[in-house]
């Protein structure tokens, strides 16, 4: 047999055989093609073993990979199943890893995924995780992937150089992390990308030229970092961008004419920075531009009537000059324009364009102010008598007090404030908001007071005496354990400040922010938190005639004392309502809180509060500003949100005791979103 299967011995039988048949030659021949042919099947068979046990030893790193995480339990992972049936997993039909959606499952811990074992993965969601550590530098090696959402957890370290390999990449978003370090040069090379979103991070360095050769961009976040430098020209490249959102950073230079070059740009958010220089004209002819935001900047030049027709624009705390278009209140309230104190109009609250007049008014219309508003309101509080007369004084002297109260300690001289705080050092400052900055303070005797002194800016202006006087008059009459208490203010020719009751924890919007005193914040003191501020409205709306409204409830107007109760705070904004009149007003508030219809309808009521309040009850459910939900309740489309994902992950989940309360709070604040007002 092993003769008839050599080749050679074949051939040698054939010739020196005369004796063989042509019925032999055949069945030979027929010998040896059948041993060729199983040959063949023989070696293909071991190629496809071969193939397969490789295969089966990717899918086993795979699975391995997915076991030293520790993010699944040792049931769902042990050997006897299959990853594809652990929760969060997708595969591709081979069973390897395709999909890894974990998105606010408290996994904790460092993000220790060892990317570089699954070559078909091409979806990760991880966010909102509290995850730590840095992010591998061997995320470079999934060539496959095309989404990647590791925001709102606790990452440091700088961004892998070798993510700019992911050319196949549609999203990244890396938002509300602790990354430093600067944005890759090369992020130019991932030509599909659509949405970059970095913001909330730490960011440094500027913004690299090669963004503008990403002509798939759609949206760019990179606010909230530390970047400098200016725009680079070459984001005019980026031809299909709808949103750029810069603003809380430390750029400078011009805004660029050539983003009006973007057509479809809708959205541009440059708040907070040091831009300088005139606003293009041409911004106002972008087709699509909707939202214009470029508050405290130091823009200067006059302001195009074509920049703000239609258009959501904010202008405030620039150092524009000139007059403002007589239309402009048609199309926005007048606050967008606070902190330009070189600009003049037909508006109240600005002085007359008129040559004669202008210079005269810029001079004197501080103090006809301080003297007209403030004798009535001295005659308001003395004929009211809120305080016991020797509790109480008041006092002109010669030193430029003009006003001063205060219904502990009898009075407290200037000088005093000025003492204990050295002139306002900023070392004693706490917190700077929209009108004037916070510090803490010590007063003779151990007393210690926040003082909210008016910013230089804002004192030369009518527009924030009147918050001052909104919020003496309303702080001196109300009388609630969770409304922060007045205990005095003084009017001076140096400075206006108030003074109140020092809160321990300062504002919500901090402690929140923070990790350590969020996770402090357990679930029972958040539910007396919203607790505390449903009572404080409810005061302000039902039992004080006129009816208060507040206006600008958020997370930064809600302090915190050492026991965390509530006190709600700043009634600068605050309107008295007369139910017999339409209360039409300007938009006041802070941006994220506003009732929508205000952006339409400029008729305040006390659902306004009831729509801010919903909304902070959300975020201190949350850990973190609801604005996905807001988003999402605003949108045409409806998507089911399970409540055990919109939780503050930071916190375990809550007990039997408080879920009933939970639940009451999220029903509750879902409803107070409610888009019609009336329901």
């Amino acid at each position: 047999m092993n003769r008839a299967l050599n080749p050679s011995t074949l051939a040698s039988s054939i010739i020196h055989s005369n004796m063989a048949s042509a019925a032999s030659i055949s069945i030979i021949a027929v010998a040896w093609v059948t041993c060729i042919l199983f040959y063949g099947i023989y070696l293909d068979t071991a190629v496809v073993v071969f193939e397969a046990a490789s295969e089966s030893s990717a899918l086993d790193l795979e699975m391995k990979a997915l076991q030293e995480t520790g993010w699944w339990s040792t049931t769902d992972s042990s050997h006897n199943s299959s990853p594809c049936e652990w929760q969060g997993i997708s595969c591709t039909d081979s069973g390897s890893i395709a999909q890894i959606i974990l998105a606010n499952s408290y996994l904790k811990g460092k993000l220790k995924l060892k990317f570089s074992s699954f070559p078909n993965l091409y979806f990760i969601d991880l966010h909102g995780n509290g995850l730590q550590g840095s992010i591998p530098s061997d995320i470079g090696t999934l060539s496959n992937l095309a989404f990647l959402d590791l925001s709102f957890n606790h990452l440091r370290g700088e961004i892998p150089l070798s993510i700019v390999s992911l050319t196949k990449l549609n999203r990244l978003t890396i938002s509300s992390n602790k990354i430093h370090g600067s944005i890759p040069s090369e992020i130019g090379n991932m030509k599909n990308l659509n949405r970059l979103d970095l913001g909330w991070n730490k960011i440094s360095g500027s913004i690299p030229k090669g963004i503008g050769n990403l002509k798939n961009l759609m949206h760019v976040d990179l606010s909230s970092n530390n970047l400098i430098g200016s725009i680079p020209t070459t984001l005019a490249g980026c031809s299909n961008l709808q949103e750029l959102l810069l603003s809380h950073n430390n750029l400078t230079g011009q805004v660029l004419h050539h983003l009006a070059d973007l057509h479809s740009l809708s959205t541009i958010e440059l708040s907070h920075n040091f831009f300088s220089g005139e606003i293009p004209v041409l911004l106002g002819y972008a087709g699509f531009l909707s939202v214009l935001n470029l508050s405290n900047n130091k823009l200067t030049g006059n302001i195009s009537l074509a920049l703000i027709n239609i258009k959501v624009v904010d202008l405030s705390y620039n150092s524009l000059k000139g007059k403002i278009p007589d239309s402009y209140d048609q199309y926005h309230p007048l606050d967008t324009l606070i902190g330009n104190n070189y600009l003049c109009g037909n508006f109240k609250g600005f002085p007359s364009c008129h040559p004669s007049t202008f210079v005269s008014k810029i001079k004197f219309i501080v103090p006809i102010a301080i003297l007209l508003g403030f004798l009535a309101l001295g005659g308001f509080i003395l004929s009211r008598c809120m305080v016991k007369k020797s509790q109480s004084k008041f006092t002109e002297t010669r030193d430029g007090n003009l006003f001063s109260i205060w219904n502990h300690d009898g009075h407290i001289a200037y000088e005093t404030i000025i003492k204990v705080t050295e002139e306002f050092d900023i070392k004693y400052c706490i917190g700077i908001g929209a009108y004037g900055s916070v510090y803490k303070a010590e007063l003779p005797g151990g007393r210690t007071v926040a003082l909210k002194k008016l910013h230089k800016l804002q004192d030369e202006n009518p527009a924030f005496y009147n918050c001052f006087k909104n919020e003496v008059k309303v702080l001196l009459e109300i009388r609630h354990r969770n409304i922060v208490k007045l205990q005095g203010f003084c009017l001076h020719k140096r400075c206006t400040f108030l003074i109140y009751k020092y809160i321990e924890k300062g504002s919500l919007l901090s402690v929140l922010s923070n990790d350590l005193e969020a996770v402090e914040l357990d679930w029972s003191n958040r539910m007396n938190i919203i607790k505390g501020t449903a009572h404080a409205l409810s005061y302000l709306h039902h039992e004080c005639i006129p009816s208060i409204l507040h206006r600008d409830i958020s997370s930064k107007n809600i302090l915190l004392n050492s026991e965390f109760q509530a006190f709600v705070s700043d009634f600068g904004t605050t309107k008295l309502l007369d139910h017999d009149s339409s209360n039409q007003t300007l938009v006041a508030g802070t941006y994220g809180y506003i009732a929508p219809e205000l952006a339409y309808t400029f008729a305040v009521t006390e659902k306004c509060d009831v729509y801010s309040f919903g909304v902070v009850a959300l975020e201190i459910l949350m850990g973190r500003h609801p604005s996905e939900i807001l988003t999402l309740l605003s949108s045409s489309s409806s998507r089911a949100v399970m409540l055990n994902d919109i939780f503050d992950q930071r916190l375990p989940p809550p007990v039997c005791l408080v879920v009933e309360d939970i639940l009451l709070v999220a029903s509750i604040a879902f409803a107070c979103l409610c888009t019609k007002p009336k329901s």
